[in-house]
């Protein structure tokens, strides 16, 4: 099987799940499913599906409970991106599905997923990493991942600028062969094919095409173009899509780099085969990080400076796309030298970082997302208010130094995301929204500077503007856009009221000016529920929370000064102690042990459901038991342990061993008892760190340094049964 690459990559997919969380929220009406973990016969059932977001953000966790998997799980998530770097919306154990436009259906809105793949993937490579150092370095070069073949196809660079919200054409033709061919050949009929079988490449040519991608939207001193018609990880901001550009995925697209990088240290491999098409793309975009690689990094970078490199990087994304639209992968490898791809990286990783440093804000915060106005061959960037994601982005970009994340912190704690009633962050500040007859209000001013509206209003033609009775004078309500206008303009001509360019211009600029429409993201800002204006989402918070114990780890393990590690453990409790469980139900709106996707300021937590936060919660609480996963190994430290979680008296951890069996182990008071991947560990407190390895047949191991051998570490993660306790003694908090 080793030597077949086909069969390989459906042995790596294997994934023995018997459900997957489709949508948090159960409540909403389209979200209708059962899940079903028994067949008819009463068997297990082993399948999955769900949404892309949905399904790897759970994984993540997954995978630190079930280890073993990790691989298989990197191995389903790259195999079902496509050419170009992004990925479909739904993934099931029979395969990857897509939306298809309904003319009749609105919400059926087709377009790319691109924002999660960087974190996610680059989760499950440090989980990897972590438990098994070995296992991606020998996948590196292995042709056993494939390429999704999804019908979308995403405009060139003009028609990218000329309208950047309708940049996808659904490719009919190819839906149709897709489908035939699915029916010939079952699920691997929507991967990629070439030579009449599913074209395979290895790990590194799927990282290289997920890194470049993004690459090629890159703007200088903004972020990430987010130009295929969805939106980020947050769709509270989906309207931000098309003028979109986001420092959170930067600031992924940062740490996913490293990650990368890291990986790369460990080959001892000169080259690799990678297709030729691809190669084309990174030489083009080498050659453009190399020219402007220097003046990227300087604040003062013009605009005219950043639209030329905005459009090299694009057109050279247009050019790999239409080759690939056009022809397909021509079957063909070439060697890249792997000093090359990491001398590439070390090259954009201060060029990404100087961007995200450029959006740091005055209040010491940091911007999520910025707008584009792109004229002629100027490309501006328009600033939008706070939110705490780009917080959470920041720091987890592997960016800031201990110190640079405490700032952030104390930042954030005086901003006005903060909100003290619930002792929590919002994700965007309260605002007071303009009442419905304050907006759409002409001013004199501009009556008097376009003199064509006067004329209109005389005569009593209001197409274009009317006048109330007040005298208020308000565009027609039936105009939603430029274009709209555009229209009416020209319809007046034909009807003989004609006004200068120079007036259609002005009129043009008003109603931009008047509906701000390039401004507008979302319900983010636009409504006061649904992660709108104003609202808690917990999912967010419990992302704060994992960044800030992330740096606090690291604060821990690089030696930083005491003042500053007390500020980060500060920063944690501080956090973690707004969050529902810490809740009384009259305070939280609801059962505070239950998860809940929102809390309006007006109101109690609201939609309930087994939403990400969950996820995040669980990766948390294993960092505050002082489990540290690392080289293959497991050690303890206990930077976020509380000494008040230890037991004050007697009682019991109750678990599920590896072979399914209800275990119940005695504690004393002073212990502390969790399990990890099934293996009950008791923790205390003592003068000097150990760890006491209780085996299956009998026999006892001591370690004196609290960090576990590979070789018991590794059979912990595989979940052989051989480990029956671990009791380890932790130097305190």
């Amino acid at each position: 099987m080793a030597d077949d690459p086909l069969l390989f990559r459906l042995f790596l997919e294997y994934l023995p799940l018997t459900f997957s969380r489709r949508h948090g929220d159960p409540s909403r009406p389209w979200n209708q499913f059962s899940i079903d973990v028994v067949t008819a016969d009463g068997d297990k059932s082993l399948a999955y599906a769900g949404n892309w977001r949905d399904i790897f953000q759970n994984w993540e966790a997954l995978s630190a409970s079930a280890p073993g998997f990790i691989e298989n799980i990197i191995c389903k998530f790259v195999s079902a991106s496509t050419p170009d770097g992004y990925n479909p919306y739904r993934i099931t154990k029979e395969g990857i599905d897509w939306e298809k436009p309904e003319p009749e259906n609105p919400w059926a809105n087709i377009g790319y997923w691109g924002d999660h793949q960087i974190i996610y993937l680059c989760k499950l490579i440090e989980l990897s990493q972590a438990h098994f150092p070995d296992a991606l370095v020998a996948l590196l070069q292995r042709d056993v991942f494939a390429y999704a073949n999804v019908p979308y196809r995403l405009k060139g660079f003009d028609a990218l600028i000329e309208n950047p919200y309708d940049t996808i054409e659904f490719d009919h033709a190819l839906d149709d062969d897709i489908a035939r061919l699915v029916e010939e050949v079952g699920s691997d009929g929507r991967l990629v094919w070439c030579e009449q079988k599913v074209y395979q490449v290895n790990l590194l040519e799927k990282l290289l095409v997920t890194s470049l991608a993004k690459l090629t939207n890159f703007i200088p001193g903004g972020g990430i173009w987010m130009n295929t018609q969805r939106p980020e990880w947050n769709d509270a901001n989906n309207a931000l899509v098309g003028t979109g550009v986001s420092v959170v995925t930067l600031c992924y697209l940062h740490r996913f780099l490293l990650s990368v990088g890291n990986l790369l240290e460990q080959s001892v491999a000169k080259s690799f085969l990678i297709s030729v098409e691809v190669i084309a793309l990174f030489e083009r975009l080498e050659a453009i990080f190399a020219q402007h690689g220097g003046a990227l990094c300087e604040a003062t970078a013009s605009n005219t400076a950043r639209f030329e490199v905005m459009e090299q990087l694009g057109r050279a994304g247009e050019a790999y796309r239409d080759t690939l639209y056009q022809k397909g992968f021509s079957g063909h490898r070439g060697d890249l030298e792997i000093a090359r791809v990491r001398s590439f990286i070390n090259g954009c990783l201060p060029v990404l970082g100087s961007t995200i440093r450029n959006n740091r804000r005055e209040d010491g915060l940091f911007h999520a997302y910025n707008r584009l106005r792109v004229e002629g061959a100027s490309t501006a960037l328009v600033r939008l208010d706070e939110m705490l994601e780009g917080q959470v982005a920041v720091l987890s970009a592997r960016l800031l130094s201990a110190e640079e994340a405490l700032e952030v912190l104390r930042a954030l704690r005086g901003s006005a995301l903060y909100t003290p009633g619930q002792h929590s962050y919002l994700l965007y500040p309260h605002k007071v929204l303009p009442r419905f007859d304050d907006k759409n209000r002409v001013s004199e001013a501009s009556l008097v500077q376009i003199p064509l509206l006067n004329r209109l209003i005389g005569s009593g033609n209001t197409a274009l503007v009317a006048q109330d009775e007040s005298g208020v004078v308000h565009f027609d309500g039936k105009l939603t856009k430029v274009e709209d206008v555009e229209a009416v303009l020209t319809d007046l001509e034909e009807i003989g009221i004609v006004g200068s360019a120079a007036e259609r211009q002005a009129i043009n600029q008003l109603f931009i000016e008047t509906f701000s429409h390039d401004l507008f993201t979302g319900r983010s800002g636009g409504m006061y529920a649904y992660e709108g204006i104003g609202s808690i989402y917990w999912h967010m918070v419990s992302k704060l929370l994992l960044a800030v114990s992330e740096n606090a780890i690291a604060a821990r393990q690089s030696d930083v000064d005491s003042a500053t590690l007390r500020g980060l453990l500060s920063m944690y409790e501080d956090v973690r102690s707004g969050l529902g469980f810490n809740k009384s139900p009259a305070l939280y709106g609801a059962f505070p042990t239950d998860p809940y996707s929102h809390t309006p300021g007006f109101g109690g937590a609201r939609q309930p459901g087994m939403t990400g936060q969950v996820k995040e919660e669980v990766l948390s609480r294993m960092s505050e038991m002082g489990v540290v996963v690392r080289n293959g190994s497991i050690s303890f430290d206990p930077v976020l342990l509380r000494s008040d979680e230890l037991l004050s008296e007697p009682a019991s951890l109750l678990y599920v061993d590896v072979e399914g069996r209800e275990q119940a182990l005695p504690l004393s008071a002073g212990q502390l008892g969790l399990t990890f991947c099934q293996v009950p560990i008791v923790i205390q407190l003592g003068a000097e760190p150990s760890i006491v390895a209780s085996l299956n047949d009998g026999s006892e191991s001591v370690f004196l340094n609290a960090e576990l051998p590979e070789a018991l570490a590794y059979s912990i993660f595989m979940k052989r049964g051989e480990v029956a306790r671990l009791e380890v003694t932790v130097a305190g908090p």
